[in-house]
């Protein structure tokens, strides 16, 4: 009987490595400031982007695949900038 790996296990070591990166950054860097909470919804944010990505990839045709992903990487970037940074001055954004 094959034992397969289950389908988040690559959604979720991609979101564990760039946490790391502002993990490792806040301690060589006082400009690197994330809370807790900043982690929370940064991973959540990643790996729910990562899952939805690999979910997709699997069960779209290929002439969808590239197009779709880019479209989704475009809309994860523009949510995570609006958090961060508020370049719309939405609610997301805190203010």
């Amino acid at each position: 009987m094959s034992q397969t790996k289950p389908l988040w296990h690559w959604p979720a070591i991609a979101t564990a490595l760039l946490l790391s990166i502002p993990l490792i950054g806040g301690f060589f860097s006082e400009n690197v400031d994330w809370s807790p909470f900043d982690f929370l919804i940064g991973g959540a944010l990643i790996f729910v982007v990562a899952c939805v990505e690999l979910l997709l990839w699997r069960s779209l045709p290929k002439k969808l695949r590239w197009p779709v992903m880019l479209l989704l990487m475009l809309l994860f970037a523009i949510l995570w900038a609006e958090m961060a940074v508020g370049i719309f001055g939405s609610p997301l954004a805190g203010s």
